[in-house]
């Protein structure tokens, strides 16, 4: 029997890992932790125990088992529509678990290296009308399903899985960190209309895209804030760590230092134009993956993105509506809970979170909802 009082996650990104644990019986309960910024990956089981025991001592609960936020330059999603005749009798559950899971199955043949974290029925159409979510009760002639599949490389989630295990903790589920971030943001924030969730990690950026709710991209770019401490590097001919340091410290040293001075205004040159290169190749990805129209808004978010804030943006020269999130550890891991605890009802879950006794259909997939 599990008297555990408490909900662990994980937000694993390649150069700084958070968690946050939350008292599933008490909302104003939760404790957050993080690690240092690094770029060395040796000593990642270290950074963990350290993040668990301060986690454990907040909570006074024993942590043995987790939920696991990552994202990778390797990642991929899969659009496949398919379709199929009915006789004119009710559309149930089943009929649409059987389509997807033989979808699915096509999926891990024909990508044989990725696991399937996210499986998302974007549209159903039935007999020729448009349904966001699978109506109740309707009979059918006709079925076509838009499903979108975010997958992750195999190797990166066993490497992962294998440092917890290292820890003796247990990861149960899985979870894409910037599409589930990009969904939190987007509820907390109300927005509706084509908006894109722009994710400047380390080494790559993800473009998580949607129309009012519908998700319609997910595309990762391998370019990211590691080639912005690059550029500085290279133009301001300083080693990597102070580069870092540089650009870390970007929006300090506008306030302390002159504006004239002359290495801040090189900096700020280099940045700019660089994260203008990183927008202007999101919206071109956009654009030829969706035909969006040239007024789509953007939103910037990860920790590539907090060089800039709000306050820069006049500064940078892009046609596009674009705003910032200013993440914390708290917000990042709230993202993972509220996705886990709440409903979706476009989205399919191939694992149950819990492991109790299902029938067939039941073992196969769960609707949110």
């Amino acid at each position: 029997m599990n008297n555990k009082n408490f909900q662990t996650f994980f937000d694993f990104g390649f150069s700084k890992v958070r968690a946050g644990t939350f008292n599933t019986n008490n909302n104003d309960e939760n404790f957050y932790a993080d690690s240092e910024f690094f770029t060395d990956r040796s000593n990642l089981e270290l950074k963990i125990q350290k993040i668990v025991t301060s986690l454990e001592k907040d909570s006074n609960e024993y942590i043995d088992s987790i939920s696991l936020m990552i994202d990778s330059s390797k990642m991929i999603s899969v659009g496949i529509s398919l379709s199929k005749k009915f006789d004119g009798s009710k559309l149930k559950k089943t009929n649409i678990q059987f389509l997807v899971q033989e979808t699915k199955q096509q999926i891990l043949k024909n990508y044989a290296n990725y696991n399937i974290v996210h499986i998302v029925i974007n549209n159903y159409k039935i007999d020729g009308v448009d349904y966001s979510y699978l109506p109740n009760e309707i009979k059918c002639n006709f079925v076509s399903l838009d499903i979108l599949f975010i997958c992750l490389p195999t190797d990166l989630v066993l490497h992962l899985k294998n440092i917890f295990s290292k820890s003796n903790i247990l990861v149960d589920q899985i979870i894409c960190s910037s599409y589930v971030k990009s969904i939190n943001y987007k509820d907390n924030l109300n927005l509706s209309g084509h908006v894109s969730f722009v994710d400047i990690g380390f080494i790559k950026t993800s473009i998580t895209s949607y129309f009012n709710d519908k998700i319609l991209l997910l595309d990762v770019l391998p370019i990211g804030g590691n080639h912005i401490t690059k550029d500085i590097s290279k133009i301001l001919k300083i080693d990597l760590e102070k580069s870092e340091q540089e650009k870390r410290n970007f929006d300090q040293n506008l306030k302390l230092l002159n504006k004239e001075d002359f290495i801040t205004h090189n900096l700020q040159e280099i940045i700019f134009a660089r994260i203008e290169e990183i927008l202007e190749l999101c919206a071109k990805s956009i654009e030829i993956n969706l035909h969006t129209p040239d007024n789509f808004k953007m939103v910037l978010m990860g920790e590539g993105s907090k060089i800039l804030d709000n306050r820069h943006k006049d500064k940078i020269v892009f046609l596009n509506d674009i705003d910032f999130i200013e993440e914390t550890s708290e917000n990042i891991c709230q993202s993972g809970f509220k996705y886990i605890t709440g409903l979706n009802k476009q989205e399919v879950v191939v694992v149950p979170k819990k492991q109790t006794k299902h029938g067939f259909f039941e073992k196969l997939f769960h609707f949110f909802g």
